[in-house]
């Protein structure tokens, strides 16, 4: 099909002096986020309520997913200074919610999981009263890097399936595998029985709506308590063209499909990503 985009797509980013401040501080102090690299239409919005998604260990992946327009190659060596700043950034802007999310990093011994655990320890001394919600790359499978990860006290551990069974081989790469995310959920939920678990799947990438729901259930399957359903937006020509838009209505009836099986809390809507409402689904969460 075509790349025309249906009308309940069209949002547009308007200025706004709370995003013009949080540029600023993100500028000097030298940090990245998710929200402005992904032109996300969300981020007024989220920054505005106090939630911000950084991206830590760098700007290039040693993977190359079909779905995602990030760079891919030999990333530089993370910056030991990194979570000190993160920390000094949460505490200027008066963070309610911070998100840790990361390239994959399988050029390091742990995946990254000590800077991960380094970043979470640093806002949450920083900023007791934020809570810190970590979306992590699977880290090879390596129980121990989960562990450590764990370890430091996310309030939220994430990690997205992003798609179905069938389509995983085709929308991730090789290294990443369905059953190998599943693990990394319920391992953590294992190693932390109280701690919230999240993942997300990306819809119109032509998967059928049994598969969705297989996807669901063994999601559930692993503890997962939180899940976010939205609609995979082609990022550039490079990437997976959009097989299917997907229209409101069924976002909503995925969303009490979900809550059926037993969800904690559930954001379902076309412009819905992992962070997006993340303060309020941890809130219903609890």
């Amino acid at each position: 099909m075509g790349e025309r985009k249906p009308d309940w797509l069209r949002v547009a980013v308007r200025p706004s002096p709370v995003a013009d401040r949080v540029d600023g501080v993100l500028e000097r102090l030298g940090l990245a986020t998710v929200c402005r690299a992904a032109r996300c239409p969300n981020l007024p919005t989220c920054w505005g309520a106090g939630t911000a998604t950084f991206m830590i260990l760098g700007e290039v992946c040693t993977r190359s997913c079909r779905f995602c327009a990030v760079a891919h190659g030999r990333p530089l060596p993370p910056d030991p200074k990194e979570p000190a700043r993160l920390a000094q950034a949460a505490a200027e802007l008066g963070l309610r919610y911070v998100v840790l999310t990361s390239v994959d990093r399988d050029d390091l011994p742990d995946g990254g999981a000590g800077h991960y655990a380094a970043a979470i320890r640093a806002v949450r001394e920083a900023v007791p009263e934020a809570r810190v919600e970590a979306l992590v790359p699977d880290f090879g499978g390596d129980p121990e890097a989960l562990a450590a990860v764990v370890a430091a006290q996310p309030h939220v551990l994430g990690h997205n399936l992003e798609t179905v069974r069938r389509l995983t081989p085709t929308v991730r790469d090789r290294r990443a595998g369905y059953d190998r995310s599943l693990a990394v959920l319920a391992r953590a939920k294992e190693l932390a029985p109280d701690l919230v678990t999240k993942s997300s799947l990306l819809l119109g990438l032509g998967e059928a709506e049994e598969e969705v729901a297989g996807a669901l259930a063994d999601l559930r399957a692993a503890r997962v308590d939180l899940v976010v359903l939205g609609q995979y937006l082609r990022p550039t020509p490079r990437e997976l063209p959009v097989a299917r838009y997907v229209p409101p209505e069924e976002f909503r009836r995925w969303e009490e499909v979900a809550r059926g099986m037993g969800f904690r809390a559930v954001v379902s809507a076309p412009l819905a990503r992992t962070s997006f409402r993340a303060a309020e689904a941890y809130a219903a969460s609890r």
